[in-house]
């Protein structure tokens, strides 16, 4: 054979086995993970129906934890509040009324007519104490002092029963009648609270710093009861997806840090958070020639950064090693 043939040949077989190795190989030997950013949106809803009065942040815009978001026209249920608290003020005073007893203008009618009483008794002692000598002196029949003696009796009986009703119009209704306002009291209080509540639920706030994602009703729009309002990506429920071997789980464990880069980005670091005990197959996001039918696990990550990372994003991930 010609030595010049056998040369080309051999040429030839070098060229594929490199290219085959460039297409191959290489893939084979990368040494990053593919992955993910995933986030979990906040859906940000009223409890009552109304039209939506503000909006406090447009989509896109960064927020602060506790920050205003929307409010839902207050109206009605300012209006249930207000009658909340006047029913609070009415079952406290009447609650403190039963405590204080009658009036002074009602406490001077009983003296008036315990004075009566008073003069009515002395009235009837006088009288008896003029007829009983009389009768001993054998004057007046003993009828007579049976008479006189019935009236001073009565005369002190009703000069007690009024006394008595003065000291009880001091000491207030019954204790029974005094728990029962205060109950009463309690009761209207707790519904002010609810009132007060369901208030300020028309006008959320941020419960962690993040990003308006999306807001579904615009200023002016009815928003019914319990319908998302808006769509907040929290800072804490942004993380880093990705995808380990199994032949290299050992390194990867919940508080170990890693380092992640993507496009247009700078690189970051993220503690990892969950590590999935099943494996499997690759997802279709990240399927390629290498790792087609290769198992591997799932494991979850928190960024230091999350604020400048959007979800969807790829990244490539740097491999841990055993510690």
């Amino acid at each position: 054979m010609n030595p010049r043939v056998i040369i080309a040949a051999a040429v030839g077989i070098a060229v594929l086995a490199g290219a085959g190795w460039w297409m191959f190989g290489r893939e084979t030997a990368s040494p990053v993970l593919g992955g993910y950013i995933e986030g979990d949106p906040l859906y940000l809803a009223a409890p009552s129906a109304g039209a939506v009065s503000e909006l406090y942040v447009r989509e896109g815009a960064r927020i602060a934890a506790g920050g205003r978001t929307f409010l839902i026209d207050p109206a009605v249920v300012s209006a249930q509040a207000d009658s909340a608290q006047a029913g609070v003020r009415a079952a406290e005073a009447r609650a403190q009324d039963l405590r204080l007893g009658q009036r002074a203008q009602e406490l001077a009618v009983i003296d008036a007519e315990l004075r009566a009483a008073e003069a009515l008794e002395r009235q009837a002692q006088a009288e008896y104490d003029r007829i009983d000598p009389l009768v001993r002196r054998g004057i007046y029949a003993p009828a007579r002092l049976d008479q006189v003696r019935a009236a001073r009796d009565s005369a002190q009986a009703q000069t007690a029963a009024v006394r008595d009703r003065r000291r009880v119009a001091e000491l207030g209704a019954r204790q029974d009648a005094q728990r029962a306002a205060d109950e009463q009291t309690i009761q209207a209080q707790a519904g002010a609270r609810e009132a007060g509540a369901r208030l300020n639920q028309l006008a959320p706030v941020a419960p962690a710093a993040g990003r308006v994602e999306q807001i579904f009703y615009n200023q002016g729009e009815w928003a019914p009861a319990g319908q998302p309002v808006m769509a907040i990506l929290p800072d804490n429920r942004m993380r880093v997806v990705f995808f380990a071997p199994e032949r290299e789980m050992a390194g990867y464990r919940p508080g170990r840090t890693i380092r992640f880069s993507c496009d247009g980005c700078e690189p970051g670091e993220a503690e990892i958070v969950y590590v999935s005990p099943r494996p499997e197959f690759t997802p279709p996001v990240l399927y390629s020639r290498q790792n087609r039918d290769r198992l591997v696990y799932r494991i979850e990550a928190h960024p230091t950064d999350p604020a400048r990372l959007n979800p969807g994003l790829p990244v490539d991930v740097e491999p841990l090693g055993d510690e």
